[in-house]
């Protein structure tokens, strides 16, 4: 049976203080990162978190502080790293011999024929 378990991935990029604002917009604009950590020579220098499927209004206000916060930091620093951990959906693929979700493999003809 496949996994249901959703996997999660991490992407370092390395960007110049002056385009960290705009490459975090654009992260959280994505819609598909759970945290941004921004690192300066392996040391944490911001991290939040991100609540995926909030639009609109609600990610303008929830997202305001973080980015202020963002434009401080790229302001005073050079060279950073942005890590972003995202949550990628669990497999929906069925293997073939696999039970669908709601079927209980104990009530399957075993002689299809």
């Amino acid at each position: 049976m496949p996994s249901r378990e959703p996997k999660i991935t991490f992407q370092n990029i390395k960007v110049k203080g002056s385009q960290l604002k705009e490459k975090v917009k654009e992260i959280i604009e994505e819609g598909t990162a759970r945290r941004v950590i921004i690192e300066k020579d392996g040391r944490t220098l911001l991290e939040f978190p991100l609540t995926v499927g909030i639009g609109g209004a609600a990610a303008a206000i929830l997202i305001h502080a973080p980015l202020t916060a963002v434009g401080a930091i790229a302001a005073l620093v050079t060279d950073v790293h942005i890590i972003v951990e995202r949550v990628e959906p669990a497999s929906a693929v069925i293997q073939p011999g696999d039970s669908l979700p709601d079927e209980d493999p104990a009530e399957q003809d075993p002689d299809p024929a």
